[in-house]
Order: structure tokens, then C-alpha cells, then sequence
């Protein structure tokens, strides 16, 4: 391996892009907002847009470059790619990508994994500047990177022994992916079938709600109306106002706040405790169920004893059952069983921006078995999640170490540590195993 040359001897950084000065303003091109931004086959280029709508705020970059995130956490997670398909061989995208072009003296694809390598990742890292959670490594980094460069024909030879046997971690990648995918589709179908009494002994019958399947011929139906429960709009924009908006205070729970893991605070959007006394009335009791009012309908969460005194949001509304009327466990799993995901997105049908009233939720189809038997039910279902838990604990880290393998093999390859020559891959990726 030879002595290291800056990388600004090799490569061009943020270049500008000729090729998209002489398209027409209708002409289209490639656009890459960030989140398509990803190595491989999820590298997403089916976006395109007019050469007006991109000719100010954006990057422009061409066929053979290469682009490296430059904000955190893109950066840090290894997402630089090489580009090529473009419509037209040009595209622009997120101004967050820095644009290495190679010169005649390093290859595309040496390139490429030499800012995928673990030095050239933890040295940018050290490098970045600007407040948390929007650090960026500047250009002068790169373009004062010490790279040692092979001579082209041992470049090619990485390249062509990194890629296959980074499609060959990737593939491994892949499959567990999918175990991934089947793990969540089993634990769903396990936990419907529970909270709808699938396997519970006895004579059964079609639901009044026909999509809710067959239920237990003991178990009470019904609709929201007829449980004993309040519901309480969130308060109106006149009643809580952006300037309100206090830092690690009461948290407001909005629909962003509500996610499948429960409610979320956000720092940010909390209240103090003066204006949280003049929403008395929406102030949260734990047991309560808080709904998003906008856009996804029927997504929920269920107010834990921690969040006890959380305020509810303009976007969001609330419902307080009588005590005892629900066990919260059996609660929050009867609120994302298909069927009633299924009740709510027929509400949204031929809405632009679906919101959830009262009268919608009120006819909300309800199962109500016996306080014991949904006692039971929360705990099966405790445990499916649990055993669930755990196999994605174990696929994820498996993932973990494959990806550790990807970059340890390409920090090797690309700094000369072995031989590709001569290397084997399953030598080489020892432990690395479907």
C-alpha cells in the first residue's frame, strides 16, 4: 500500500454538475430526499422532479458519484452510496449529502468503501460541528482525508472482491429481515386470535361487527356508547397556543406523541404549570385513552401511572372509562387488532385529511368479555409479547454482528490488511453464517 494522498488530490468535492445546466426547465430528473438514501437494493431512485422545482436549495450530482451524508445520524450509520440509473444520468436531492466525485487516479467504487470504512466514520464523527441532533461534517474533512491509494488495478481487485462478498453479508442481511417480518406477522395474528377468544372453549358466534369474526357466545357486544365512558375533545387553538410551548414541563400529548409503544413526550411540547391549570379539564388520569383526532384514524395510546397529569393536545382526543370497565391491558391490545384498525380506515375513506369525531369513535364496535377473562387475556398476551421479544433480540443481534462484519472486512480490504488476491471470503468473514 502506498503513502497517503489527500483526497482532494483524487477526487472532486461538491463539484459543480454541467450536465444539469443544460436540461430544459420541464426536463426531468432524479430527486433523492434523504430517506431513500440507503446502500444497495434500498437505495430508492424512482423519484423524479422538473428541473424548475430543483433548480435552487437543492444538491446536483450525476451518474458515478459518490454521496456521502453529511448530518447526524445519517452519517454515522454508513449511508454514503454510488450513484448511478439516474434519469438522464443527472438528479438533485437533500442539500444533507456532501458529492465526492472520483477523479482518473481512484476508482468509483474504491472509492465508495473508503467512506464506508470504520476510521473514515469515527474520524468524521470527531469532526462534526453545529448543536445536537443537527451536527454535519464539513467538507474541509473530506477534502483533507488521507487516503492510501493502491494502484488502480489492485482498486478494482477490492472492488470486486468487497462486492461480493458485501452482497453476500447483505443477502444474510436480508433473510433475517424477513424472520424479522414473519416474527411480527405471528406475534399480530397470536395476539387477535387471543383478544378475540379464538381459543376459548364454549359455543360461538358472528359478531355484531362482522369483521371481528366468531366470538364467544357469552361475551357482551357492543359500541363505545353504550360503556359508561366521557370523551373530551382536546382543547381548542384558542385555549393552547404555539408560545406556550414550554422546555421539560407537563408534557402535551399530540397524535405524533402516540405511537405502537405507547405516548411519547416531546421535551419541547410541554406546558408549565399555569397554563396546564386553565386545561383542568384535559389534564390526563392513568387509565385513559388518548386518540389522535387527525390523520391516521384509530391510532391510540393508554395513559400509564407515569404519565399521570400529561396534558391531552389540540389533535388528540380523550376517553375515561368508568373504573373497572376495562382491564388497560386488554384495552390497549383490543385497540390494535385488525378488525378495529379495519372499522376506523373505513372511516377515513374519501377523506384528504381523515378526522376522528366523536360520533366516529362513539360507534366504535367493542368486545367486552368478563373483567377476569380479560385479565387473562392481557397476560397471555404479556407473554406472546415477551417470547416475541425475545426472538427479535436474538435475529437483531445476529444482524448486528453481520453488519460489525460488513465494515471490519471493508476497513481490511480497503487499508491493506490482507490479500484479496488471494483471500478467501469464508475465511476471511469467519462467523458470518446464515
Amino acid at each position: 500500500m502506498s503513502n497517503a494522498i489527500r483526497l482532494r488530490h483524487l477526487a472532486r468535492i461538491n463539484p459543480g454538475t454541467p450536465a444539469f445546466d443544460t436540461l430544459q426547465d420541464d426536463d426531468e430528473l432524479t430527486f433523492l430526499p434523504m430517506e431513500a438514501v440507503w446502500p444497495g437494493s434500498r437505495l430508492d431512485i424512482s423519484q423524479r422532479r422538473p428541473k424548475k422545482a430543483v433548480s435552487t436549495g437543492y444538491t446536483r450530482f450525476q451518474n458515478g458519484d459518490v454521496l456521502v451524508p453529511k448530518i447526524t445520524p445519517t452519517f454515522e450509520a454508513g449511508r454514503a452510496v454510488l450513484i448511478q440509473g439516474l434519469h438522464g444520468g443527472v438528479g438533485a436531492g437533500t442539500t444533507e449529502l456532501h458529492v465526492v466525485r472520483a477523479g482518473k487516479d481512484i476508482d468509483p467504487r474504491f472509492l465508495l468503501y473508503v467512506v464506508n470504512t470504520h476510521n473514515f466514520l469515527k474520524l468524521g464523527e470527531a469532526e462534526m460541528y453545529g448543536v445536537a441532533g443537527q451536527q454535519r461534517v464539513p467538507d474541509e474533512f473530506l477534502r483533507d482525508l488521507p487516503v492510501s491509494l493502491p494502484s488502480l488495478e489492485e482498486q478494482r481487485r477490492i472492488a470486486d472482491f468487497l462486492d461480493a462478498e458485501t452482497a453476500r453479508i447483505d443477502r444474510l442481511v436480508e433473510l433475517r429481515n424477513r424472520t424479522l417480518a414473519l416474527l411480527t406477522e405471528r406475534m399480530t395474528n397470536r395476539l387477535d386470535a387471543a383478544v378475540r377468544g379464538v381459543a376459548a372453549s364454549g359455543p360461538k358466534r358472528l359478531a355484531d361487527y362482522s369483521p371481528l369474526g366468531e366470538v364467544p357466545l357469552d361475551w357482551r357486544q357492543g359500541r363505545l356508547r353504550s360503556v359508561d365512558c366521557d370523551v373530551q375533545t382536546g382543547p381548542f387553538g384558542s385555549q393552547l397556543h404555539a408560545e406556550d410551548y414550554v422546555d421539560a414541563a407537563w408534557p402535551v400529548v399530540n397524535p405524533a406523541n402516540i405511537t405502537p409503544a405507547g405516548l411519547v413526550a416531546d421535551n419541547q411540547v410541554t406546558v408549565s404549570d399555569k397554563v396546564r391549570a386553565h386545561l383542568e379539564r384535559h389534564i390526563l388520569r392513568a387509565g385513559d385513552v388518548v386518540f389522535g383526532r387527525r390523520g391516521e384514524l384509530g391510532r391510540a395510546g393508554i395513559v400509564t401511572e407515569a404519565q399521570e397529569g400529561w396534558v391531552c393536545g389540540t389533535g388528540s382526543l380523550r376517553v375515561r372509562f368508568a373504573k373497572g370497565a376495562f382491564h388497560p391491558g386488554y384495552l390497549r391490545r383490543y385497540l390494535a387488532i385488525p378488525a378495529v384498525r379495519h372499522y376506523f380506515q373505513l372511516q377515513a375513506i374519501g377523506s384528504t385529511m381523515p378526522n376522528l369525531n366523536s360520533s366516529i369513535l362513539l360507534n366504535m364496535p367493542l368486545l367486552l368479555p368478563s373483567p377476569s377473562e380479560q385479565a387473562e387475556i392481557a397476560e397471555k398476551c404479556a407473554e406472546i409479547e415477551s417470547l416475541a421479544a425475545k426472538h427479535r433480540l436474538l435475529v437483531e443481534r445476529q444482524m448486528q454482528l453481520f453488519l460489525e462484519r460488513r465494515q471490519a472486512l471493508i476497513t481490511a480490504a480497503v487499508t491493506g490488511q490482507f490479500d484479496v488476491s488471494t483471500a478467501s471470503g469464508r475465511n476471511v468473514t469467519e462467523g458470518v453464517s446464515a
